[in-house]
């Protein structure tokens, strides 16, 4: 039975394996926040994945609202009509312009 040789300190696993590196795509699209609204990009959100997407969804730059932004999104009305075809139900009309009450029904009916 050979022995391995014990790992140095360079070779022996860092303690921050939980830190991911930043992808390509988010430091793309956080250098064109940065340019378009003049604020700095610190360098520890170019390190971590996760502080990069705070830094992103901190700056980036907020749609208007819409008028369908209460309406259910499409996952949501499809699980809805899964429930209603298992029940034999329908899913009321009121439901495809509201997504609480959508979700109200939803938890009502499972």
């Amino acid at each position: 039975m050979a022995h391995l040789p014990k790992a140095t300190s360079l070779e022996s696993p860092s303690n921050d394996y939980h830190i991911l590196p930043v992808t390509q795509k988010q430091l793309q699209y956080a250098l064109a926040i940065a340019e378009k609204s003049s604020v700095d990009l610190p360098p520890e959100a170019r390190v971590d994945r996760r502080a990069m997407s705070a830094w992103i969804e901190a700056h980036r730059p907020r749609r208007a609202p819409s008028r369908f932004d209460n309406y259910p999104s499409s996952k949501q009305v499809a699980f809805a009509e899964r429930i209603a075809r298992k029940k034999r139900r329908e899913v009321p009309r009121e439901c495809f312009r509201d997504r609480m009450m959508m979700s109200r029904w939803i938890d009502s009916n499972l």
